[in-house]
């Protein structure tokens, strides 16, 4: 037995195992960043990808990252009052190279939530929900730049 688990110990450490959502040693370098839409959320994606500028005459790559959040009310009461909202993010990312698109994806994602009495309450769940949408797309987003 002790055999066995020393052979599986030695061919898994020895496979090249790399996590994909592993950005901490992966500094993104680009020569511009181009950043357009909600702020809050781009701030978030860059510090999360750790993405920044390089100004050498080597880099000829450029992100461009587009982001936009709409919060809808999906349906009202008699009263007019809105019972349901939905949260949509949509990130459009494009890397160039020069003036050639090298890689381009929009990434969507939203979430349908009730409406609270407390609207204190609810501001803060909106921020939640953004905070959970936009960290589920960040680790799409590395999926995509990885592969």
């Amino acid at each position: 037995m002790k055999k066995i688990f020393l052979l599986l110990v030695i061919f898994l450490t020895s496979c090249g195992y790399q996590p994909l959502f592993n950005v901490e040693k992966n500094n993104l370098f680009f020569r511009d960043i181009e950043l357009s839409g909600n702020k809050k959320i781009n701030r978030k994606i860059i510090s999360s990808l750790k993405i920044k500028e390089n100004q050498r005459e080597d880099s000829t790559i450029t992100i461009i990252i587009d982001s936009d959040k709409t919060i809808i009310e999906t349906s009202k009461d008699s009263r007019g009052q809105a019972e349901t909202y939905r949260t949509s993010i949509i990130i459009k990312l494009t890397i160039k190279n020069l003036e050639k698109v090298v890689k381009a994806n929009t990434f969507e994602e939203s979430f349908s939530y009730d409406n609270r009495d407390n609207k204190y309450d609810l501001l803060n769940y909106q921020n939640e929900i953004e905070n959970n949408l936009v960290n589920k797309m960040i680790e799409d987003i590395i999926l995509f730049i990885n592969l």
